[in-house]
């Protein structure tokens, strides 16, 4: 009889066979001799099921009832179906599908292995996905017990080390040893930065990212056109996060976000200065529109002050009282300050003066801005949407509400206002040492430049 198989499915086949003592004659024959006889007695049969005796298969495998053989011959055929619980099948091709084991998710960023084999025959899968199976194991096996040069065999196998991190892990560290969790500018570029790396290679342990990722992350931001500069302060970030935890942990392997090439990258955009007419042009709109979006912009174009700054102010930091109209520029939770440098004095003169005057008097919930800016934060990136697009018909092609703060400085050089002055005025970083001891210049002598302004 015939056994109905099901195509393509892989089957183990092992056969037994009892062979008795067998009488011919005047006397016994040897099995190798009986076999023979038995064979050319059932050549002609269709196939070898036809002289089996019995047959035993596993679950789901069809029945052969067994069938007499001469002699006393037995036979007896196993059929085993091999499974391979790590394929899938996905539009008629197999694909690999292994679950890494729990404690080498780390090491690769991920849960799951998943690769197409290129085949739509089964057997041909089996015999591909087999193979990749047992090197992955013998390669998870390899780091189980992979024993560092600097480690003892007797401290590895006596207990715990000090567990390696995986990189979001080494970035909150970083943050909170570095005691800037509440540096929200900080805070999020770190995050984001490493945000990135993680999902461009996956959350893996420090070790386990190698320069492909590295190079995979600067090829990702030259794609996007960013400068060079740009590309070097994200390396820095995630280059500075990985130092640290590196060292905390005793890692002694080479960073693979040192020494990058950065490539040129995109020509870094140079904001240009409002010109003096257009300026003149822009405050006299303000003034005529008179709210609060007019307001903002006539304070920032006669004070230089960065966009976040003068829409995170608090009626606190306005000074009308005295002799020399001020802002006192500070940092609040709302709104953080760029740099150290940035708490400054800023002497109030022309149209800034007046925006502030119009903004105080209509002031209701502490912000001169409310618009933009709450004790849940400051909208500065929504307001620059809303003014460049207000001053664009005014303004030179190019020139945005930030070109403002560049025209600040122009303006002081035109008037022969000293450098250092300018850089106080503006919130400039110096660039020497010595600038930066004392407390400046007083508020008497910036209010003297300021006016020249005018």
């Amino acid at each position: 009889m015939r056994l109905a198989l099901r195509r393509g499915i892989r089957y183990h086949l092992s056969i037994t066979m009892a062979v008795p003592a067998i009488t011919c004659g005047c006397g016994g024959i040897g099995r190798r001799a009986a076999l023979r006889s038995l064979w050319d007695k059932t050549r002609g049969s269709s196939s070898l099921l036809s002289r089996t005796i019995q047959f035993s298969q596993p679950q789901r495998i069809p029945c052969v009832p067994p069938a007499d053989w001469p002699g006393g011959i037995q036979m007896v055929i196993h059929l085993t179906k091999v499974t391979a619980p790590y394929l899938i099948r996905k539009r008629g091709i197999f694909y690999l599908h292994k679950r890494i084991p729990k404690d080498l998710v780390g090491h690769y960023g991920m849960n799951f292995i998943r690769k197409s084999l290129k085949t739509r025959d089964r057997v041909v899968a089996i015999r591909l996905s087999s193979s990749i199976v047992a090197s992955l194991e013998k390669e998870w096996m390899d780091i189980r017990f992979n024993i560092p040069d600097e480690v003892s065999t007797f401290e590895f196998l006596k207990g715990e080390r000090n567990t390696e991190p995986l990189l979001s892990v080494a970035c909150q560290n970083y943050l909170q040893m570095k005691g800037r969790l509440d540096d929200k500018r900080f805070h999020r570029h770190t995050t984001r930065v490493v945000g990135e790396v993680i999902e461009l290679a996956g959350d893996k342990l420090l070790s386990a990212y190698s320069r492909a990722d590295a190079v995979a992350f600067r090829d990702k931001l030259l794609a996007r056109k960013v400068s060079s500069a740009t590309v070097k302060r994200n390396f820095e970030c995630i280059r500075a996060v990985w130092n640290y935890s590196a060292r905390e942990y005793g890692l002694n392997i080479n960073n693979p976000f040192a020494n990058m090439n950065y490539g040129t990258g995109a020509e870094p955009v140079k904001r240009k200065p409002v010109p003096i007419e257009s300026i003149r042009i822009v405050q006299n709109e303000c003034m005529k529109a008179d709210d609060e979006i007019r307001w903002l912009i006539a304070l920032i174009s006669d004070t230089g002050m960065r966009l976040a700054e003068a829409a995170g102010l608090h009626k606190d930091d306005v000074h009308l009282d005295g002799e020399m109209p001020f802002i006192s520029l500070v940092e609040h939770d709302w709104r953080p300050l760029k740099t150290r440098g940035s708490k400054r004095d800023i002497p109030l003169v022309g149209a800034a003066l007046w925006a502030v005057k119009r903004a105080s008097e209509a002031c209701h919930t502490g912000f001169l801005f409310p618009r933009y800016c709450s004790e849940a934060g400051c909208k500065a990136d929504y307001a620059s949407n809303t003014l460049n697009k207000w001053m664009k018909p005014f303004v030179p092609e190019g020139c945005v509400i930030h070109s403002f703060r560049h025209s600040l400085r122009d303006r002081l050089r035109a008037v022969e206002c000293p450098s250092d002055i300018i850089d106080q005025i503006g919130g400039w970083a110096t660039t020497s040492v010595g600038q930066g001891y004392g407390e400046g210049y007083p508020l008497k002598n910036l209010y003297q430049w300021m006016q020249h302004l005018g």
